[in-house]
């Protein structure tokens, strides 16, 4: 699955075709050069470390040819003792050198790794609620974790293992030549018969293991909504369908991932029978050659032990290379992520609000409609909220209410008509000052895996604990705060799940009034809650409402009695107008609306 490249998230359409994503090849590993730019001073010591390491290796086989043509004869005996003590030094560079290499690399990859999770991360919080209208969390996730773990195996150990054995193939099949041309043409005669399934196979390598981490992440997503929905799954008794579902999921994963596995097998043995498959050929022609008196054993071996590099370092690579093309694709699906841009941001030149802002919203002639559903849900609706005004927006389910909040906050633009706060077009101002003049009470308060304190400085982050403990007691709240375990320290669970459902909208409003922003919106704030947290959450709101713009949303007619003005909307229209009293005997929608919930209050 890919993105889409308009913010509507995944979109299967948008996804290289498999015959596409051969010829992209490592194309999508670029793209992590700036990356590593930033750290340039490291990654040219690592590659300095390599390249010692390399060359070090490269010295070897030449005393060895020394040692063994010039000391063993009588004349050369002290000559051994020096040839050793060479080694030695050979190896404690090499030894250092590689620790370097280690080092240096595998911090790099660390610290790319971190960078590009950040920026990905950073970049899906300025996403526009467009793309995660059709996205799912745990696909994203997934490739978060899964895929930039990937890029760190490669990029801390892959490509440096892939470029020391480039080194030591390179340098091999050179000193091969300088050593013996004529062993060397058989060798080097048999390269393209390796290089060849080296190609081929990569591509089918990297194929597969973007296959396995797509079924992955499918599979991660499936756990992320089961996990997150424990309870309604457990109620529902569905246990044994989730798991034989997720079970499918795994398996289905299990076979991509044996399927890359399978081909890179392949790959290795194909590649590690040509190479060892043409030394031996090798050998038996230099054994001739010195038996005829060509070559010196010494130079047979040196020539031998610079082919065993060669050859060593080429089905390294064959090896190396499957990790490489699935970091690859890895970094092909969180590039894909950044490459999304978002619908909604601000202008190159955003107008300020007025100071102070005084909340006031209108709508002109706007039309709108969702981009997942391409149904209209708002018809030239216009109205105006005053500074100050409370107004409620009341009508049936899926009359277009929360889209008008939706709009307010600019999270999408209206498809026609304009849409102003304080009398500037909102498209025309940083969405971030926008919505820093807003405070949202939404229907199911959003509490986070942490303490009651940190879900309430959540509304304005640099907010003392002082002015938190005041917000709480303005929010009615303090009082079961305070009679919790720890207070306002308490750990509340993941989406407040220790918390009664009055407990988590107290402390939404206690957020709210935190903010201390100009305009409210209360959407369906007291819909779900018992009568008695239903009375303290109303005593808070009407607190909270003081002194402010207001716009609030209800099904229950009740709560907006004492709102200054009442729209009902029906079918994405305004269809009428007025105060409670007023709409109450005009007979329309809200008289019958409200004829039938007062009824069944009192029955």
């Amino acid at each position: 699955m890919g993105f889409s490249s308009d913010g509507r998230g995944l979109d299967v359409e948008s996804a290289p075709r498999p015959e596409e994503r051969s010829r992209l090849k490592l194309k999508p590993l670029t793209r992590l050069a700036p990356y590593i730019v930033g750290y340039r001073g490291r990654a040219l010591a690592a590659l300095i470390a390599l390249v010692v390491a390399a060359l070090t290796t490269l010295i070897v086989p030449v005393a060895v040819r020394r040692m063994i043509d010039f000391g063993f004869s009588d004349k050369a005996v002290q000559l051994i003792d020096s040839y050793f003590a060479v080694m030695i030094g050979v190896v404690a560079v090499l030894a250092i050198s590689s620790a370097m290499r280690y080092y240096l690399v595998t911090t790099l990859g660390e610290r790319i790794v971190a960078d590009l999770r950040s920026d990905v991360f950073a970049h899906l919080t300025q996403l526009s609620s467009s793309f995660f209208d059709t996205a799912r969390t745990g696909e994203i996730v997934s490739r978060l974790s899964a895929d930039t773990t990937q890029i760190k195996s490669a990029v801390g150990a892959s490509v440096s293992i892939a470029l020391r054995n480039l080194l030591l193939f390179l340098g091999g099949a050179a000193m091969m030549v300088v050593t013996s041309p004529r062993l060397s043409l058989f060798v080097l005669g048999a390269i393209p018969i390796i290089v060849l399934p080296l190609v081929g196979f990569g591509r089918a390598v990297r194929k597969r293991g973007r296959a396995a981490q797509d079924t992955l992440a499918e599979a991660s997503g499936y756990a992320d909504e089961l996990i997150g929905a424990v309870r309604t799954l457990q109620a529902f008794t569905n246990e044994k369908l989730a798991q034989s579902q997720f079970s499918a999921a795994v398996e289905g994963a299990f076979a991509a991932a044996r399927d890359a596995t399978k081909a890179r097998g392949v790959l290795t043995a194909v590649v590690i029978f040509l190479v060892f498959a043409s030394i031996v050929v090798v050998l038996w022609v230099g054994a001739q050659d010195v038996l005829a008196g060509h070559i010196t054993p010494g130079r047979l071996g040196q020539f031998v032990l610079y082919a065993v590099f060669a050859a060593g370092g080429l089905s390294e690579l064959s090896q190396v290379w499957g990790e490489i093309a699935q970091a690859s694709g890895a970094a092909e699906r969180l590039f894909e992520i950044l490459d999304v841009e978002p619908q909604i941001k601000a202008p190159s030149r955003p107008l300020a609000l007025p100071t102070p802002a005084r909340g006031a919203v209108e709508f002109k002639d706007v039309s709108f409609e969702y981009p997942s559903r391409h149904a209209p849900v708002l018809n030239h609706v216009s109205f105006r909220v005053a500074p100050g005004e409370k107004l409620a927006l009341v009508g049936p389910s899926g009359a277009g209410k929360s889209t008008v909040f939706q709009l307010i906050q600019r999270f999408y633009d209206p498809a026609a008509g304009t849409v102003s706060f304080d009398g500037v077009s909102i498209t025309d101002v940083d969405p971030a000052a926008l919505r820093s003049s807003i405070a949202l009470v939404p229907q199911d308060a959003v509490i986070f895996c942490t303490s009651v304190k940190e879900n309430i400085r959540f509304g304005r982050p640099d907010a003392t604990d002082g002015e938190i403990e005041k917000a709480a007691a303005a929010a009615h709240a303090s009082d079961f705060i305070r009679r919790l375990p720890d207070g306002y320290e308490t750990q509340v669970g993941e989406r407040g799940v220790t918390l009664s459902g009055g407990q988590r909208q107290r402390i939404a409003i206690a957020r709210a009034i935190l903010r201390e922003a100009p305009l409210l919106l209360l959407d369906e704030a007291t819909s779900s809650l018992d009568a008695e947290s239903e009375t303290l959450v109303q005593q808070a709101l009407s607190g909270l409402m003081r002194n402010r713009t207001s716009i609030v949303i209800a099904h229950r007619l009740a709560t907006v009695q004492n709102c200054d003005r009442i729209l009902v909307i029906d079918r994405g229209r305004i269809v009428e107008e007025g105060t409670h009293a007023s709409l109450a005997s005009s007979g329309g929608l809200y008289a019958r609306l409200a004829k039938l919930q007062f009824e069944m209050a009192d029955t």
